[in-house]
């Protein structure tokens, strides 16, 4: 069943729950896209080494699959959506590029040293670092009440703590030129009492960015991040109310949810060498008009 218009403009998608976390985008209804809205690839990672928290589905999918696109082997962590991770590789490869898959928790601090070891002596060194792994539970009206210790430490280990883990072990293999990107959110400046510690969350990764590209800019290491609103990606039907989901991103000024493939583009600028070369400390918004600032 495809998204329709509910009458006023805005585009709804059919209610939908999944049961396990994370989600799975196999099963989503309507399928998210992945592919980017029509543009055309210029080699402009060729033969760069890229990282991806995340990216068995939803914005990492279509991050992995863009910078195959342009010319990157891709290395993509994931917890244990095997069927999405193995649909992601197939797509990176059909590109003709190197598709690593490291299954694992990036709330374990080892997990991500060896994550980060794996990749490089797999595929010959590390050019770009994405973190996009990210986790939430949408607590509806009971906001602070609703706090479970152990969500807020999942919340905070997979969003903060892996971040932090994986640039410390990423930065002796990354070269001038290199490049980190955080995928923060709106939600760093428009916060939801339903999403408390999440929206903290990316507001410190707003933090890190900016002070992460202070402290690596005299190596030649560029940090940057996207903030994405609201995209139609597997975390949204693992993690809200089904009620919710039709309705998702229809309070935006475009009137709808992005696309992870609407998504992707921003970092491929971000990652380029040559196009985003004088720019760091930048967080980049992809929000269907949302504020970020």
């Amino acid at each position: 069943m495809a998204s329709s218009s509910n009458g006023n403009g805005k585009h709804t998608k059919p209610p939908q729950k999944q049961h396990r976390r994370p989600g799975l985008q196999h099963a989503m209804h309507p399928a998210p896209r992945t592919q980017p809205p029509p543009y055309r690839s210029a080699d402009k990672l060729k033969d760069k080494v890229a990282l991806i928290t995340g990216g068995d589905s939803g914005i990492g999918r279509a991050v992995a699959v863009a910078f195959a696109k342009e010319g990157a082997d891709v290395s993509i962590v994931y917890l244990n959506e095997h069927e999405d991770a193995k649909e992601t590789q197939r797509l990176v490869k059909k590109e003709g590029r190197k598709c690593l898959l490291i299954p694992g928790d990036v709330g374990d601090e080892q997990f991500c040293r060896e994550s980060i070891e794996k990749t490089v002596e797999e595929l010959g060194g590390l050019d770009i670092l994405v973190n996009n792994a990210g986790y939430h539970w949408d607590r509806g009206p009971e906001g602070l009440e609703g706090l479970q210790p152990e969500h807020v430490e999942r919340v905070m280990r997979t969003n903060l703590h892996a971040v932090l883990w994986l640039c410390q072990a990423a930065l002796p293999h990354l070269q001038p030129g290199s490049s980190i990107i955080n995928t923060t959110s709106i939600q760093a400046y428009d916060p939801s009492p339903a999403l408390l510690d999440y929206a903290a969350t990316k507001a410190a990764l707003n933090n890190l960015t900016v002070n992460l590209a202070a402290s690596l800019g005299p190596k030649g290491i560029r940090v940057n991040a996207v903030a994405p609103g609201p995209i139609w990606t597997p975390l949204q039907p693992a993690t809200r109310d089904s009620r919710k989901i039709e309705t998702f991103g229809a309070d935006t000024p475009l009137g709808r949810a992005g696309q992870p493939g609407e998504v992707a583009p921003a970092y491929v600028f971000l990652a380029s060498p040559t196009e985003a070369s004088y720019v760091s400390g930048t967080v980049l918004g992809v929000t269907g008009g949302g504020a970020v600032f």
